[in-house]
C-alpha cells in the first residue's frame, strides 16, 4: 500500500534519487531540504515515515530526530536515518535519539525500498498491502477486497481504512481520537462522533457473516478488534 514519506535530504541529487524510486516503489513523497521545512511539512499532516540525513543545514538530523520523539504527536512516527556516518558509536547515537533503523551512504534503491517496508510492517502494519487474516475475516489491501470465507463483503473506503487498522492492531483498544488520527488522519477535523457512525456501518456490513461481534466496545475508552469473546459483566447476587 503506498505510504506517505517524508524525505528530509540537503543534497538535491539525493533527494531526487530517493524521491524517484520512492515514487517508483508507489509511494508519495515529501520533500525537505532542512529541518525547518520538515518541521512544517509535519505539522500540516503527519507522514507514515520519515527518512531523515543526519548532516542537515542548521539543527542536525540527530536533534530532529530527539525533538520528535519528544513530542506526543510524533513519537510514534517511524523514523530512518540516512548517513555517510558508519561507525558503530554513530549507528548508537541515530538509534538511540529515536531512529527505527539506520542507513548507511551509499546504499542500493532496493535496499532502501526494502528496509522501509520492513519498519513499515513493524510500526505502521496498516500502511502495507500485507494480507491479514482473523477468525475467517480476510482483508487485501492490494485488492481493496474483504471476505469471509467465499463470501465478498462490500464496504466504503472509510469502513475499509478502519476495518484494516483495527485487524492490523487487535486487541489493543483505541479512542475515538486516535482512530481519528490513524483512519482519517490527524489534519482532518471531524468529531469524535464520526467514529461512531462508521464502527455502525462496519458492524453492519459484518454482520451477514456474524463477524460484526469481532468488533467490541470498551465502554469508557473506545473500540477494540478482537476474536476473544467480550467478558459478560457479572451477575448481581442474589438476596
Amino acid at each position: 500500500m503506498a505510504a506517505n514519506i517524508l524525505v528530509v535530504e540537503d543534497e538535491p541529487a539525493i533527494q531526487e534519487l530517493i524521491a524517484a524510486n520512492l515514487a517508483r516503489a508507489g509511494h508519495h513523497v515529501l520533500r525537505a531540504g532542512d529541518a525547518e521545512v520538515a518541521q512544517r511539512l509535519v505539522r500540516d499532516a503527519l507522514p507514515d515515515l520519515i527518512l531523515l540525513d543526519w548532516m542537515l543545514p542548521g539543527i542536525s538530523g540527530l536533534e530532529l530526530a530527539r525533538r520528535l520523539r519528544a513530542e506526543e504527536r510524533t513519537r510514534h512516527v517511524p523514523l530512518i536515518m540516512l548517513t555517510a556516518r558508519g561507525q558503530e558509536q554513530d549507528k548508537i547515537s541515530g538509534l538511540e535519539a529515536g531512529a527505527d533503523d539506520y542507513i548507511t551512504k551509499p546504499f542500493s534503491p532496493r535496499e532502501l525500498v526494502a528496509r522501509i517496508k520492513a519498519v513499515l510492517r513493524r510500526r505502521t502494519p496498516q500502511a502495507t498491502e500485507d494480507l491479514v487474516e482473523i477468525a475467517g475475516l480476510r482483508l487485501d489491501p492490494a485488492t481493496h477486497r474483504v471476505a469471509a470465507g467465499n463470501q465478498p463483503i462490500s464496504l466504503g473506503p472509510t469502513e475499509f481504512r478502519l476495518l484494516h487498522f483495527l485487524m492490523t492492531h487487535p486487541e489493543r483498544v483505541h479512542s475515538r481520537t486516535q482512530l481519528l488520527d490513524q483512519v482519517w488522519g490527524d489534519h482532518v477535523f471531524v468529531e469524535e462522533r464520526t467514529v461512531d457512525v462508521h464502527i455502525r456501518r462496519l458492524r453492519s456490513a459484518l454482520e451477514a457473516t456474524g463477524h460484526d461481534s469481532l468488533i467490541q466496545t470498551v465502554r469508557g475508552s473506545g473500540y477494540r478488534l478482537s476474536a476473544e469473546p467480550e467478558a459478560m459483566p457479572a451477575a448481581a447476587p442474589v438476596r
